[in-house]
């Protein structure tokens, strides 16, 4: 989950937490950045800042040019298999009753099985789009879809060789976007589920009830 806000810093003004600037006029450590999220800072990104807790979670800030005057807060893993989910899951927990009034920016909702995805819930996936592998991850792409997509992602994978479990575990996750979310703010979440829900279905086949933060 990733929402946006123009004073987003001021959530987080206390003891508990320190803001680490990455990326900003005059400060650039695209190693730092790296080393803490595997993953390399984009050009799209014009600032980038990274959020320290007293309970040792590293969550990244960004700021991006197409929306310079806010920052994007984002909280990835939030239903993982690990400590640091549970770490996640009570920070915005915390932050839930202050950010109402924010947008989303993202949504993931994650669907997981034991074992393999079935094959008629792919066959679905496949009449509308085209699979597309890349490393260790299949991505579903619609048949008009160029290189950008700011809509809805379908990926499927692993998860149990991205968080090296025990069990076998396959995810199928849908990325709600921007162009998807419109302006919905924190608040108004409950009321999108339905539509998230059925478009999940239009594709996937699968009925699903998508449960709160």
């Amino acid at each position: 989950m990733n929402f946006s806000s123009t004073h987003l810093e001021d959530y987080f003004f206390n003891d508990d937490y320190i803001i680490q600037t990455v990326k900003s006029i005059g400060v650039f450590e695209p190693k730092l950045w790296k080393e803490t999220f595997k993953k390399s800072l984009t050009r799209n990104i014009v600032e980038a800042k990274i959020l320290h807790t007293s309970s040792g979670l590293a969550l990244p800030i960004k700021r991006y040019a197409v929306s310079p005057h806010k920052q994007t807060l984002e909280f990835a893993g939030l239903h993982a298999y690990n400590d640091k989910s549970k770490l996640l899951s009570e920070l915005l927990h915390e932050l839930l009753e202050h950010i109402q009034d924010e947008t989303i920016t993202r949504l993931d909702i994650a669907i997981d099985y034991k074992g393999k995805i079935p094959n008629k819930v792919i066959k679905k996936l496949c009449e509308d789009r085209v699979p597309f592998r890349y490393w260790n991850t299949t991505y579903y792409k619609s048949k008009s879809e160029k290189k950008s997509n700011n809509r809805l992602n379908i990926k499927s994978y692993s998860k149990s060789n991205k968080e090296k479990l025990s069990q076998d575990i396959e995810r199928l996750e849908f990325s709600f976007l921007s162009s998807y979310l419109g302006k919905v703010k924190v608040k108004e979440l409950e009321k999108l589920f339905k539509k998230m829900a059925k478009t999940i279905k239009r594709f996937s086949g699968l009925d699903v009830k998508i449960l709160y933060l």
